[in-house]
């Protein structure tokens, strides 16, 4: 049963998986955005996931306890903060980027745009 205490893990490879797919196989600037975002989400709950240990508290000392065994490890968090405001930012950038090609192209679609791209070259 050892499958069955990893769904935290495993909802996080699924959700990798869907945001990956939608990526790959969408042409559509908005639905690849949005599969974007939903891997670095996946990404997000594994390593919160892993920076969690069960019976231990966030880093505060108010009790005065300062015994290391006591306390999460505080990296993980950070490191999911961090990715959080560096994912609002790449996101705003390729929203903002996609408002510039829908206003020169009239259009979404990734393929659409190329050929149009393409045109203009030649």
């Amino acid at each position: 049963m050892e499958f069955f205490s990893k769904y935290y893990e495993i909802a996080s490879a699924i959700l990798f998986v869907i945001g990956f797919a939608t990526l790959l196989f969408n042409n559509n600037l908005i639905k690849k955005i949005i599969g974007f975002n939903i891997m670095d989400t996946s990404i997000y709950l594994f390593l919160a996931v892993k920076g969690y240990i069960t019976g231990r508290e966030a880093p505060i000392i108010t009790d005065g306890i300062e015994s290391v065994e006591k306390y999460i490890n505080p990296i993980p968090s950070g490191l999911v903060l961090t990715g959080i405001v560096v994912s609002v930012s790449v996101t705003a950038l390729m929203l903002s980027m996609t408002c510039v090609l829908y206003g020169r192209y009239k259009t979404l679609d990734l393929d659409q745009i190329l050929i149009y791209a393409n045109k203009e070259e030649n």
